[in-house]
């Protein structure tokens, strides 16, 4: 009865605020750039995190996928001493956000991620104490093993990463730009044999990610939805807008998404 119990009781919130559906709508005006970037409109991506450091660093990005559970990459390198930081658009001083600062209670990295190839870039974050979900604060929707998302469907990613990769400091308010999906024959192009099956690209259209957003979302609409396609992994060092960016693929890694879940 307990598990019944629980199971209503998920369905009730995700009913309340359903994931992929932000109660506030973002505003995307096409080809913005992160770099040079775009500021969302507040609390419109209300699954975005922030992994700060105990001094209010934010060092990278993440997605809410349920009140206990955040996704990231597996090269932010996550420890249960960082914070995870909820319902932030500021992380500038003085913002008056009411914000959840929740530390991990513990981390899981895909067992096959591999620094070296950047293969398998997903860690999940199972929060010590459940995000409180209210208009701010939401899930995004995973994407399916089964979903197809095609080359040039544009997609949306979002983060504080740097809006030049030179610049000192990240910027204060979260940053959109709306990006095209590439096929990876397409991305291959780019960068060669580098781009294996559990990567997804999108970009060289003039907008880019850049660091700071790594672990960050990359959501396509479905079904009026958005849904978490591509997790920010890696690309150009100096952040070109020519060149695509590249994000860990949820469609080949949702698998070991639920298995993780579902045991813990």
């Amino acid at each position: 009865m307990a598990f019944l119990w629980i199971v209503s009781c998920l369905a009730f919130v995700s009913a309340a605020y359903g994931c992929g559906v932000p109660a506030i709508p973002p505003k995307v005006t096409g080809y913005a750039r992160i770099v040079n970037g775009e500021e969302a409109v507040p609390h419109s991506w209300p699954w975005q995190v922030s992994l700060q450091q105990s001094s209010g660093f934010h060092f990278c990005g993440g997605s809410l996928i349920n009140e206990n559970w955040v996704v990231t990459a597996a090269h932010c390198n996550v420890r249960t001493y960082h914070y995870v930081v909820i319902g932030e658009h500021d992380k500038g001083f003085g913002s008056n956000e009411a914000i959840q600062k929740i530390r991990p209670a513990q981390v899981f990295t895909h067992p096959n991620w591999n620094p070296r190839t950047i293969n398998n870039d997903i860690t999940l974050i199972k929060l010590s104490t459940p995000a409180r979900l209210n208009t701010n604060v939401s899930p995004v929707c995973l994407a399916e093993s089964s979903d197809v998302f095609n080359a040039g469907m544009k997609c949306v990613t979002s983060g504080w990463g740097l809006m030049r990769y030179n610049d000192a400091s990240t910027p204060n308010k979260l940053q959109q730009a709306a990006l095209p999906l590439l096929s990876n024959d397409q991305c291959k192009r780019y960068w060669g044999s580098q781009i294996s099956n559990v990567m997804i690209c999108a970009g060289a259209s003039g907008a880019s990610s850049c660091m700071g957003d790594s672990g960050g979302p990359l959501v396509c609409e479905k079904d009026n939805a958005w849904t978490l396609v591509g997790i920010v992994s890696w690309g150009s060092s100096r952040c070109s807008t020519s060149t695509p960016g590249v994000y860990a693929r949820v469609t080949e890694l949702r698998g070991w998404v639920d298995q993780i879940l579902a045991a813990n």
